[in-house]
């Protein structure tokens, strides 16, 4: 009898910890490292304003774009005019690696809980921002266990170690 109790609670424990999503990750013409975490959201890299149509087909309803409007190659005017056009609501959340700010994550936090806004697709030039900010939300907003949001995050594309540093140091901030 102790032993069916224990594993019962074992298993009800397991079942209460959110497993990792499956991140998957495709060729998506037009977007660098394109991967999808779940139904609601996919991630990616550079994202060619071309590519509008094409997540509007894959049946998203918005696009957050995690680029600096400086970066070479950023497109972010390009990028909201072909999204408008494509029947896509454009998101636009300067986000710096360099020197992240938690107002962004605050809002990145907000917009992607939007029903309205989903599913959603959330992009920076490499993913590596989505990586962290994704790590961020899959810990506070899913309760999720740190390293099983950390290792989606690197799946995502998460690979700047002082990026990971302040998703952390947010995270512990946020709890």
């Amino acid at each position: 009898m102790l032993i069916r109790t224990a594993l019962a609670t074992a298993l009800v424990a397991a079942l209460a910890i959110p497993a990792a999503a499956q991140v998957t990750k495709h060729e998506m013409p037009g977007i660098r490292n394109y991967s999808r975490v779940d139904a609601t959201v996919g991630c990616g890299g550079a994202t060619d304003p071309s590519a509008m149509a094409g997540l509007k087909k894959e049946g998203y309803a918005s696009v957050i774009n995690l680029r600096l409007a400086n970066e070479e190659g950023a497109n972010v005017e390009a990028g909201r005019a072909a999204a408008q056009a494509a029947g896509l609501k454009y998101i636009h959340l300067p986000f710096n690696a360099a020197a992240p700010d938690p107002k962004v994550v605050d809002s990145f936090l907000a917009a992607v809980a939007d029903r309205a806004n989903q599913p959603v697709f959330i992009h920076c030039g490499s993913a590596n921002r989505v990586g962290g900010v994704w790590m961020i939300k899959r810990a506070l907003r899913d309760k999720w266990p740190l390293d099983k949001a950390l290792a989606e995050a690197q799946a995502i594309g998460l690979n700047n170690p002082a990026l990971q540093a302040f998703a952390t140091d947010y995270i512990n901030s946020h709890k």
